[in-house]
């Protein structure tokens, strides 16, 4: 063989070469951050995606049991005569308000009875978290009640701060944490 083809097999080999590690790191990079998600505008039928590089909208506004008020230690004082209503309060939950994380602020109409939440681009809350599995959490809807189910994620789920276990119902303004992104139901 002459010189000039065993230096092309070289140079062709220390190519291929190359091309191999950058595949193995690109690979490595996406098992441990995920595939980079944009939601496309206009696009109502894409997931909700929640992502570092989206800039934070405005801060919601404070919820209704936030609000300074001088205690009080007499009677209910009700229009049904003294029974409170149950921490639903308006009914069921119509949407899903981002409270604190990366994209605080963030309300998603809840209009599926089915929200998977996760880091996976068919999640319907694609949250780009490193604390957040693939597929994370799941919130189904069973007539009035939203049911948080956690689905063996590496990091867990917290409902008001306990880690979820089993499938529970989320009442209305409780917070549910995962990764670093909390969020609540809201009626």
């Amino acid at each position: 063989m002459s010189e000039l083809t065993l230096l092309i097999l070289r140079i062709g080999f220390l190519v291929l070469l190359w091309f191999f590690i950058f595949a193995i790191v690109y690979a490595l990079r996406s098992d441990l951050f995920g595939a980079p998600v944009r939601r496309l505008k206009g696009d109502s039928g894409a997931p909700q995606v929640v992502t570092p590089q989206s800039p934070a909208p405005a801060p919601a506004a404070p919820r209704p049991s936030q609000a300074a008020a001088p205690p009080y230690t007499g009677p209910a004082i009700t229009p049904s005569g003294g029974a409170l209503p149950s921490a639903g309060g308006g009914g069921a939950a119509r949407s899903l308000v981002i409270t604190s994380g990366v994209a605080s602020g963030t309300a998603i109409t809840l209009d599926e009875d089915l929200v998977t939440i996760g880091r996976s681009s068919d999640s319907t809350l694609v949250i780009v978290d490193e604390y957040t599995s693939t597929h994370h959490a799941r919130l189904a809807r069973t007539g009035e009640q939203w049911i948080l189910t956690d689905l063996d994620s590496t990091n867990g789920t917290r409902l008001d701060g306990a880690r979820v276990t089993a499938s529970v119902p989320v009442p209305p303004f409780t917070p549910v944490t995962i990764g670093t992104t909390t969020f609540e139901l809201r009626p």
